[in-house]
């Protein structure tokens, strides 16, 4: 396990401390460091692992028990060190089940919330579409009230976990007022006529991911997350949670990154000595390890924050868009350091590498993290 000296910082009690030391035992039992070719079976192999394991349930919140944000975050950096995999799989049984926690009825926590901690369904947040990513009220994704029943007509893409998922929290519009006030969500089974995966969708570092498109998709009324025209409000709650998170994933990219390039730099031999033996080298170690603390900083503030009951908009953005960032020039800098070892298929710096870009992007790319920043800033005066 890398360096934990940042578990004795006052935003923590002693039982997350025990929490993260638990995990890594556990992760370096069962979670492999890379995968096969058959990413949709690992990634469900993953998720039965993490609920029989207990690990799920800190992702979930019900009405008895709120999602810790602290732990959270300590899990995902853990998982994160030993796989991105394992890290997706653990990150979007929360995400995809977050506004069932969070403005579920009791009927919906019972149904869907109960299997997702136990890792035997899967969950997935439908909200991007093909114009409409960082501009929510861009939505075009429809559904039309029809008795007790809505229909559903339209498209979500860039789905985790789609194609694989049990079931979706689907954000449409509604209707009730003009740009993101007239949204609301629904949960729609994977098996709900007019569901379709219209297109599976690879990218650098393999994980599920789909277009789906519903073409006069008919749910129940009861089906709906919270009321009728605040879909935009339940989104947006759901990642102030899940944001900073992604922060603590980040984290633990550039942290085991760390660690290889120290174990590098202190083994390879050059010029008489080691790597390390460098000023260069030490100078780069130095940015590498400063960054990696600037952003544990500021995630676990944003975690704690949150955890007191605090508005953590800013601060999760804040933590979101500073990981993400430091992470990249973090593993950057490790790969430079491996040299042409560090490009080499199946290398785990090269994996992070991999890894790390797509989390400057999801959830919020890092330029609309500025935008929620300036904008707050600008409200509070």
């Amino acid at each position: 396990m890398s360096d934990t000296a940042y578990l004795d910082w006052p935003f923590f009690e002693p039982r997350h401390a025990e929490l993260a030391q638990a995990l890594d035992a556990w992760a370096t039992q069962h979670v492999p460091h890379d995968h096969g070719p058959d990413v949709d079976a690992e990634c469900r192999a993953l998720v039965q692992q993490l609920g029989a394991g207990g690990w799920l349930r800190h992702a979930v919140g019900d009405s008895a028990q709120a999602i810790d944000t602290r732990s959270l975050c300590l899990i995902r950096e853990t998982l994160a060190r030993h796989s991105g995999l394992a890290d997706f799989a653990f990150a979007m049984q929360g995400l995809g089940s977050g506004a069932i926690s969070l403005h579920g009825t009791p009927e919906q926590r019972a149904r869907y919330l109960v299997p997702v901690a136990a890792g035997q369904a899967i969950s997935a947040f439908a909200l991007s579409e093909p114009d409409a990513g960082s501009d929510v009220a861009a939505m075009a994704c429809a559904a039309q009230a029809d008795g007790d029943h809505y229909v559903l007509s339209g498209e979500k893409t860039w789905i985790s976990n789609g194609g694989i998922a049990d079931f979706y929290v689907v954000f449409a519009r509604t209707g009730e007022a003009p740009g993101s006030r007239g949204i609301s969500a629904f949960i729609v089974d994977a098996d709900t006529p007019g569901l379709t995966i219209a297109e599976r969708i690879e990218v650098i570092a393999p994980h599920p991911l789909a277009r789906l498109r519903f073409d006069g998709c008919r749910i129940p009324a009861s089906q709906r997350v919270g009321a009728a025209g605040e879909g935009f409000k339940v989104a947006m709650r759901t990642l102030d949670v899940f944001r900073t998170s992604v922060a603590a994933a980040a984290l633990g990219f550039a942290r085991r990154a760390f660690d290889e390039a120290l174990q590098r730099a202190t083994t390879r031999k050059m010029f008489g000595g080691v790597l390390a033996d460098f000023q260069l080298t030490q100078a780069k170690l130095a940015h590498m390890a400063t960054a990696i603390d600037s952003a544990a900083l500021l995630t676990y503030r944003a975690a704690w924050l949150r955890d007191q009951g605090r508005n953590v908009t800013r601060e999760a953005a804040m933590a979101k868009m500073t990981a993400t960032e430091n992470a990249q020039q973090v593993i950057d800098a490790a790969v430079q350091i491996f040299g042409g070892q560090g490009v080499v298929s199946g290398e785990p710096v090269e994996r992070l590498y991999r890894e790390i870009r797509a989390l400057r992007i999801y959830e919020g790319a890092t330029e609309v993290q500025q935008l929620i920043i300036g904008r707050d800033l600008l409200k509070a005066l």
